[in-house]
């Protein structure tokens, strides 16, 4: 379980967030634990590209063609991995500025609240759910 620091050094859990009232969603003690779990996800990144960098500037030389094969298939697989994350890291830092500028946790479509739940699935989140499955249904139907 992730906990956070609230402005009295007091540790919040997801199920203290959960436990809320309605009334407090986005409250400042919310915020702030998103925005640690967000910066936490965000460094996490930055180490495994780091990591991967490092590890595909060892050349590996490999005599046999079916090892080097298996070797370039590993990099490439991993390539896509950091894509994904490369993808990833900048939608935390779209959410990070959203905290900063008081939109987080509001449908970027809708503006109702996207839901603490949702985004402790996903914090990086920017729809609510009916509004996602929506979209979806629209991408869908038109092949969009």
């Amino acid at each position: 379980m992730v906990a956070t620091t609230t402005s009295n050094d007091k540790l919040l859990t997801e199920a203290e967030i959960l436990a809320m009232p309605e009334d407090d969603y986005m409250n400042p003690a919310q915020l702030e634990f998103f925005r640690v779990r967000l910066s936490r996800m965000r460094d996490e990144l930055l180490e495994n590209a780091a990591s991967t960098g490092a590890n595909l500037r060892e050349n590996e030389l490999v005599a046999d063609p079916a090892d080097r094969a298996t070797v370039e298939e590993e990099h490439a697989l991993e390539l896509r991995v950091r894509d994904r994350e490369r993808k990833l890291l900048k939608k935390i830092d779209e959410a990070l500025g959203r905290i900063s500028e008081g939109e987080y946790g509001w449908c970027e479509e809708t503006g109702d609240p996207i839901g603490i739940g949702r985004l402790l699935a996903r914090p990086t989140a920017t729809l609510s759910i009916d509004a996602q499955e929506r979209r979806e249904r629209t991408q869908k139907l038109y092949g969009e």
